[in-house]
This record gives structure tokens, sequence and C-alpha cells, in this order.
């Protein structure tokens, strides 16, 4: 249960200490796509919590809603639209979603 906290931390940890810098054409997509990548992930901690996790289940969707945020920004720039900005209310909406759900039931443990 403990181990997708602790590739999460792992990833930040790392990902801090290797600063890749990211051009500023490029910034809507990264962050498009870590927040995507995040709510996956925070969905499969959910899902462990609940006992409902599957592996097929997460690799498909961390993918799908990755490559799908970042395709869609793209699109939206082509376009001159700013649509990566509901991706990123609908992922966030979702990121605070699942914490609470992840803590609720973290604290009711019995």
């Amino acid at each position: 249960m403990w181990l997708p906290f602790l590739a999460l931390l792992v990833g930040v940890v790392v990902g801090t200490v290797i600063g890749l810098p990211v051009p500023a054409g490029y910034a809507r997509y990264v962050a498009v796509g870590i927040l995507a990548g995040l709510d996956a992930v925070l969905g499969a901690i959910r899902a462990e919590t609940e006992r409902k996790f599957d592996n097929r289940v997460f690799l498909s969707g961390f993918a799908t809603n990755t490559l799908l945020a970042i395709l869609l920004t793209y699109l939206a720039d082509r376009l001159g639209v700013e649509l990566y900005l509901a991706a990123i209310v609908a992922f966030g909406t979702r990121v605070f979603n699942n914490l609470a759900v992840i803590r609720r039931r973290l604290l009711v443990r019995e």
C-alpha cells in the first residue's frame, strides 16, 4: 500500500535533483502531462485503498490520459484556443477528489 507513495516521492525527489529545464514552448504540454500522470497515480492509490486496484487499468489509464491531455493541448494550440485550461481544471479537480478519498480512508482504517 505504501509503495505508490514511495514511488511518487522518489519521482519528485529525482525530478527536483536533476532539474531538467523545460523550454517555454513546451511548458503547457509538460504541465498537463504531469497533472494527468499525477491524477492516474492518485487514482491508483485510491483504488488500492478500496481494494479495487488493477495494474492493466492503471497502466492504460496513465498512458491514455497523459497522451490525450497532451494531444488536446497541442490541437488547442494549433487552433489558438486555451483548451489546456479545461484539462488543468478537470485533472486538478480529480486530484483533489482522490486525495480527499485517500485521506478519509486512511483516517478511518479499521
